[in-house]
């Protein structure tokens, strides 16, 4: 796309999508804000650069120069959440852009807008409500109801295995699924194997019209998710889907330090196998969760997501005043 001087005319300038979406997108935002105030959750703001970003190899931050040091766009204020509630700050919310590098297509844009709250002494099914709650508020009917599904048993029904099989049974599925070129983009690594079958195979088959919420995700999957303490092999996790689409995904929230710090060193050894560059451990969130994170449940919702399913479009750039151009 040209960004270089033309006339008048031109429609180069002109944002991408209508007036219309920006007054369906202000009001989108007006009733996220209203849902929170009348709940008492309470609005926070967090740097969007900082020196230090996630580990997660599954997501590429923005690094940018900030002369003596590298700071990073970050992907997530999840971090700095926490630090807020390891300092008392009780149930929070925000809104706010989050950027990853390399994702860009029909649900991808760079740079997103995300809502992040967090619930102190909330379990997860009790967080799925308020989820439900504030979806059936914002998709304006779109899904009527719920379901709550556990991801071993969509997988298993839909990918043919279990998700526990070995690696080489899952390579049989994919060639079975027609997706030949699995094995070169998973190697050895589960739980790329896992999030490529799943889209592949599961997600065009969850049920339509409704909220899904996949839940009990295995361990290999749970990021910042604490294991199930009757189960060690899944994690605290969900996932919410809408007609196919990803719109959300929660965690009862890890609050034990030595084990996020043992996560951050595998995601770091992850990243040296595949040639990535490493990311500074995030110390002061480390000392936070040593200080005492309350037990809590979290939540991030794709708010450009959720206006394109509400306003019935098709691809993210139609609900972007300015997407991010092919460059």
């Amino acid at each position: 796309m040209s960004t270089s001087p033309a006339s008048a005319n031109s429609p180069f300038w002109r944002p991408a999508c209508s007036l219309e979406l920006l007054r369906r997108r202000a009001a989108l935002l007006e009733k996220i804000r209203a849902f929170f105030r009348r709940a008492g959750v309470l609005e926070v703001e967090t740097p969007l650069l900082w020196p230090t970003v996630g580990t997660d190899p599954h997501l590429d931050a923005f690094p940018v120069d900030g002369g003596a040091c590298t700071l990073y766009l970050q992907t997530s204020p999840e971090f700095a959440m926490k630090r807020l509630l390891a300092a008392g700050s009780g149930a929070i919310y925000q809104v706010c852009k989050a950027f990853r590098r390399g994702e860009a297509g029909r649900w991808h844009n760079p740079e997103f807008t995300l809502l992040e709250w967090y619930r102190v002494g909330f379990d997860l099914p009790r967080l799925m409500d308020e989820v439900a709650l504030l979806l059936h508020e914002l998709l304006d009917g779109r899904a009527q109801g719920q379901v709550r599904l556990r991801y071993g048993e969509l997988f298993e029904e839909y990918v043919g295995a279990s998700w526990q099989a070995p690696l080489t049974a899952l390579a049989r599925q994919a060639q079975v699924l027609g997706l030949p070129e699995a094995a070169s983009i998973c190697g050895q690594e589960r739980s790329l194997w896992l999030d490529l079958l799943f889209s592949h195979a599961v997600q065009p088959n969850l049920p339509r019209g409704t909220l899904v919420f996949v839940c009990d995700f295995p361990a290999c999957l749970a990021a910042l998710a604490r294991l199930k303490p009757d189960d060690s092999q899944v994690a605290d996790r969900f996932e919410v889907f809408v007609d196919g689409v990803e719109l959300a995904n929660g965690y009862r929230e890890l609050t034990d330090p030595r084990e996020q710090r043992a996560r951050f060193e595998a995601d770091l050894a992850w990243r040296r196998r595949a040639g990535m560059p490493s990311v500074p451990v995030d110390e002061a969130f480390l000392a936070a969760l040593e200080a005492g994170l309350p037990e809590c449940s979290g939540v991030a919702l794709g708010v450009d997501r959720v206006l394109m399913l509400a306003t019935g479009r098709a691809a993210i750039a139609e609900v972007l005043a300015f997407p991010l151009p092919a460059c």
